[in-house]
C-alpha cells in the first residue's frame, strides 16, 4: 500500500509521527546523554524482530553483551537480531584504567565505513540501527569526506530499501547539519529539569518528516518498566452539539429547585468555595445521583484518599461505596508531580474513550494546577480538557477551594472560571453568631437559574439547600445585614456586645 506504514512499537509515537516511520526511510534520532536514544532503538527492534523482520544493529557505544542485558531487564528478546559490535574496535586497550578513540589516520588503516558496507551487504537487514552515528563524524578525515561517505550511507540504505534510525548527539548536529539534511526524518529527544527544579521533563519533538505530516511541539515521554511511552499533545477541537440534553440533576432537591432541574449533560460544572465548605462532597453527590441514573463516573482526586472519601460519604448516607462496587463509579488517586499534562488528559480519554465514563470530577484544580503547573499554562490545560469532554459529550465537575473565606469575592485563584461552562458558589457568613454556609448559581451557559442565595447544610442524612434568603444582605461579603442592621447587633438584642 502506498500509505502504509511501519509502526514503532512505542505507544503514542506512531500518532505524533503521522501513523509510523515511512519505509525505506531514513531516521535521525537525536539526543543527549539519558534522553532515551538507544532505549527508544531497542523497543523498536524488539517489536520488529516479533515480525520476523530482519534487523541489525551496528554499535559504536556499548558492547553487545551490555545492550542484551540492558534488553532484557524490560523484556525484550534480541535473539533474533543480529548486533555488530564496534565498540572494541574503536577502543585501545586499558592503558592505566582509560579508553581512547583512535585518531582517523589510524582508523583508516581498517576502514570502519567499509566494514559498515560489508555489514549491510552481508546481513541485508530490513531494519537497521546505528548506535551512535556520532562516532561516524569522528572517522573522518575532514567534513566534506564525512559528508559525502553519510550521503553515500543513506543512499545504500534507500536503495536497499531498508528503514534505519541513526542516533547522534545534538551537540554535534549544532556543529554541522549534513546528516540532519541527508536523511528522511529527525525526531530530538529531551530530557529537562523544571524551573523549580522538581520535576524531570521528558519529552520527544518530530523536527523532520519528509514527504508526511506529523504532530507537531514537544510530546510527553516517559521510560517505564515497559520501555518507552508517549502521550501526544494533543489539541482538542471545538465540534458543534446538536444532539438534545438532558440535565444532570444533583438529587437535593432544594439545589435542584435552584439550578430549575440542573445542569445539562455534557458541560463543564466549577464548584468553588473555600476549605471545608462541602464542595468535594457536592461534587460527589452530583456524581452519585448520575451513577443511579445509569450514567458512569470517574473521580480524579489529587489530595483526598479514597478511605477518606468514603468514610465521608458513609457518615453523609452518600452511596459512593455501593457504587464503586457495582463499578458505576471508580475513583483513581493521583499523584502530584507524577504525571504530565498530556499524560493525565490519556487517562481522562481512556475512561471516556474505553470505559464510557461520562460524568467525571476533578478534585481539585488546586492539586491539579500543583501536578500541571511545571509543563506549561494550566489555563490552557483546563481548557484543552474542557473542549474535548464537551465533543465527547461528558460532563466534568472542578472542586475549586478559595482560599480567601470572606471579604472580596473571587471565583478562582487561578483565573479559569471563565472556561467553564456553569458556577457554584459556596459561601461562608456570618449571621447571627453562628457560621453558615450559602450556596448560589452565578453561571449556567444553557439554560435558566433562579439568582438567588440559600443556606446550604451537611447533615448526617445528606446535603440540604433551604429556602432563598429573603431577610439578609450582603451574604456574598461573608458578614451580612438583617433589615439594614447588623445581625450581630440584632441577635444581641441590642447590647454593644
Amino acid at each position: 500500500m502506498k500509505d502504509a506504514r511501519i509502526s514503532t512499537g512505542i505507544d503514542g509515537l506512531d500518532e505524533v509521527l503521522g501513523g509510523g516511520f515511512i519505509p525505506a526511510s531514513s531516521y535521525l534520532i537525536v539526543g543527549g546523554p539519558g534522553t532515551g536514544k538507544t532505549l527508544l532503538s531497542l523497543q523498536f527492534l524488539s517489536e520488529s524482530a516479533k515480525r520476523k523482520v530482519r534487523s541489525l544493529l551496528i554499535t559504536f557505544a556499548e558492547p553487545e553483551e551490555t545492550l542484551r542485558r540492558n534488553a532484557a531487564v524490560f523484556g525484550w528478546d534480541l535473539a533474533d537480531i543480529t548486533i555488530v559490535d564496534f565498540s572494541k574496535t574503536m577502543q585501545e586497550g586499558p592503558t592505566d584504567g582509560e579508553y581512547t578513540v583512535f585518531a582517523p589516520s589510524e582508523v583508516e588503516n581498517e576502514p570502519i565505513w567499509k566494514r559498515i558496507h560489508q555489514a549491510i551487504e552481508e546481513h541485508a537487514p530490513e531494519r537497521l540501527v546505528i548506535d551512535s552515528a556520532t562516532f561516524l563524524r569522528y572517522l573522518s578525515t575532514d567534513e566534506y569526506q564525512y559528508r559525502k561517505q553519510i550521503q553515500a550511507l543513506v543512499n545504500l540504505l534507500a536503495v536497499r530499501k531498508c528503514l534505519s534510525l541513526l542516533l547522534f548527539e545534538p551537540v554535534e548536529l549544532e556543529k554541522d547539519n549534513a546528516l540532519a539534511l541527508a536523511v528522511d526524518g529527525v525526531l530530538t529527544l529531551r530530557n529537562e529539569i523544571s524551573e523549580n527544579r522538581l520535576v524531570e521533563i521528558r519529552t520527544v519533538e518530530s523536527n523532520k518528516m519528509r514527504g508526511s505530516s506529523y504532530m507537531s511541539g514537544r510530546h510527553a515521554l516517559r521510560i517505564t518498566r515497559q520501555g518507552v511511552r508517549v502521550w501526544p499533545h494533543r489539541i482538542a477541537k471545538l465540534k458543534k452539539n446538536t444532539y438534545e440534553r438532558k440535565d444532570l440533576a444533583s438529587g437535593v432537591a432544594g439545589l435542584d429547585q435552584l439550578l430549575m432541574g440542573g445542569f445539562p449533560a455534557g458541560t463543564s460544572t466549577l464548584i468553588s468555595g473555600p476549605s471545608g465548605a462541602g464542595k468535594s462532597t457536592l461534587a460527589i453527590q452530583f456524581l452519585a445521583t448520575a451513577a443511579a441514573a445509569g450514567h458512569k463516573g470517574v473521580i480524579y482526586t489529587f489530595e483526598e484518599s479514597l478511605a477518606s472519601m468514603l468514610e465521608r460519604c458513609n457518615a453523609l448516607s452518600i452511596p459512593l461505596k455501593k457504587h464503586l462496587e457495582d463499578g458505576s463509579i471508580t475513583v483513581r488517586e493521583i499523584n502530584p508531580l507524577e504525571n504530565y499534562p498530556d499524560e493525565f488528559l490519556g487517562l481522562l480519554r481512556e475512561d471516556t474513550e474505553k470505559s464510557g465514563a461520562d460524568v467525571l470530577v476533578l478534585d481539585s484544580l488546586r492539586g491539579y494546577s500543583l501536578a500541571m503547573e511545571e509543563f506549561g499554562s494550566v489555563i490552557a490545560n483546563i481548557q484543552n480538557i474542557i473542549n474535548y469532554l464537551r465533543g465527547s459529550r461528558a460532563s466534568l465537575f472542578i472542586v475549586n477551594e478559595q482560599e480567601k473565606i470572606t471579604g472580596d469575592l473571587r471565583i478562582t485563584d487561578h483565573g479559569v472560571s471563565y472556561v467553564a461552562d456553569n458556577t457554584l458558589l459556596i459561601r461562608y457568613a456570618e449571621t447571627y453568631g453562628r457560621v453558615t454556609k450559602i450556596i448560589g448559581c452565578l453561571k449556567k451557559r444553557l439554560g435558566n437559574f433562579q439568582p438567588e442565595l440559600r443556606e446550604f447544610r451537611i447533615t448526617p442524612q445528606g446535603l440540604e439547600v433551604g429556602e432563598k434568603l429573603v431577610h439578609l444582605q450582603g451574604l456574598l461579603t461573608g458578614v451580612p445585614t438583617h433589615d439594614g442592621t447588623t445581625a450581630r447587633a440584632e441577635s444581641a438584642g441590642g447590647e454593644g456586645a
